[in-house]
């Protein structure tokens, strides 16, 4: 991009007036004019892509949004509307990237639904498949009135409401994927954004993170899975990243068994700072962050061996994620409580097979007991690959 601008500038200098007084100044000087011009382009060009809105792209989405196009159109610089935008675009980007690592035959089921209470969703999911035995990307654009346990969970929080009945909106979208090949492991990610009517005030905030469940451990994977999110992070805020690192460790745990789900990533809630649009482009980051952090480890893995005593693993494993999502998880309590609630596409989240045996411990030394060292005592990824590449 800047290499293109530079040559179109230069080109113009040869058409301006005082071009006969320049030709005879040295090389240096048009040198100086060149990168001149293809920095200045190539700032405004970063400048206009951080101004930039998401735009309706209808042809691209996995469905009609669920707000009316009308409204959209109308609406356009309120957060609402940037945050459905969003949403539906990263919907979409995911699926087709998912899909491109299936077989042919294998597509994403769309679902979309209206909620009588205020909005609705689009579920998209695919099952059986060679790769993905279930993957799940789910979005939801929901009004109404806020259900007592719902309140109650977030002035635990902190959250200060006056009024009894508050008017709330929320659009966010969720992904669970639960591949078939135990080698590969399964992410999840929600991004969402709330707003809530407590008398003349608004308030709003964004939530979100990404986190990572491998069956079997890959310290690799692991590192560039991090290096991924970090890298979004930085973008924004240096601190954020060791902020939400440790954010997710601390939520991401099954407390009963005194191990984390899986070896961790990001995770936020109620980020209303330095103001809204710093705060949506950077969960816009976040959430663009997911395709690379994640597809990788896909396609380097999901034709790799593995046998019953693997797939048993994995099994078992699965066992534990839909404790955590039926036990602790905020965002899928929130749902079951909201009036008008689409059981379908809550518990969306839960893998396609699984499984409960009675006081189950991996051999000691073996792969299994490798991993439950890491989920019981959780890990500075980029930090330990430093250390590796020092020692080395």
């Amino acid at each position: 991009m800047p290499y293109k601008v530079a040559v179109r500038s230069f080109k113009t200098l040869s058409y301006i007036g005082s071009y006969k007084k320049m030709r005879d100044r040295p090389l240096a000087f048009y040198c100086a004019a060149i990168l001149g011009a293809g920095y200045a382009a190539y700032s405004q060009h970063k400048q206009n892509k951080a101004e930039m809105k998401e735009i309706i792209q209808l042809k691209n989405y996995m469905a009609e949004p669920i707000t009316p196009i009308s409204e959209l159109e109308k609406n356009q610089d309120d957060m609402k509307t940037q945050m459905e935008l969003l949403i539906m675009r990263i919907q979409a980007e995911f699926c087709r990237a998912l899909e491109k690592e299936e077989d042919e035959e294998s597509k994403f089921k769309v679902d979309r639904w209206k909620r009588k209470e205020g909005g609705g969703g689009i579920t998209c999911v695919l099952q059986d498949g060679r790769v993905f035995e279930k993957a799940g990307v789910n979005i939801s654009v929901v009004s109404g009135i806020l259900p007592p346990p719902a309140v109650q969970q977030m002035k635990s929080r902190g959250k200060n409401f006056e009024n009894k009945e508050l008017p709330f909106f929320a659009a966010g979208v969720s992904a669970v994927i639960h591949p078939r090949n135990p080698m590969v492991p399964t992410i999840h990610f929600n991004y969402r954004y709330f707003e809530v009517q407590d008398k003349n005030e608004v308030h709003w905030w964004f939530g979100g993170g990404t986190d990572l469940t491998p069956y079997y451990l890959n310290e690799d994977d692991a590192v560039h899975f991090h290096r991924t999110l970090k890298q979004a992070c930085d973008e924004h805020d240096p601190t954020y990243y060791d902020k939400f690192k440790k954010w997710c460790d601390d939520y991401f745990v099954i407390s009963h068994r005194g191990e984390r789900r899986g070896v961790g990533g990001i995770f936020f809630d109620d980020v209303d700072y330095p103001d809204q649009q710093s705060a949506f482009k950077f969960v816009t980051s976040c959430a663009e962050a997911v395709i690379p952090s994640y597809i990788p480890l896909v396609q380097k893995h999901a034709d790799a061996g593995y046998g019953y005593h693997e797939r048993q693993w994995q099994l078992l494993r699965r066992g534990r994620y839909v404790e955590f999502n039926l036990i602790y998880d905020r965002g899928t309590k929130f749902g079951l409580h909201t009036p008008g609630a689409r059981y379908e596409s809550i518990l969306m989240s839960l893998p396609l097979n699984a499984k409960w045996e009675y006081m189950h411990d991996p051999k000691p030394n073996s792969p299994e007991e490798k991993l439950m060292k890491v989920l019981k005592e959780p890990r500075d990824w980029l930090n330990f690959q430093q250390s590796k590449n020092t020692s080395t």
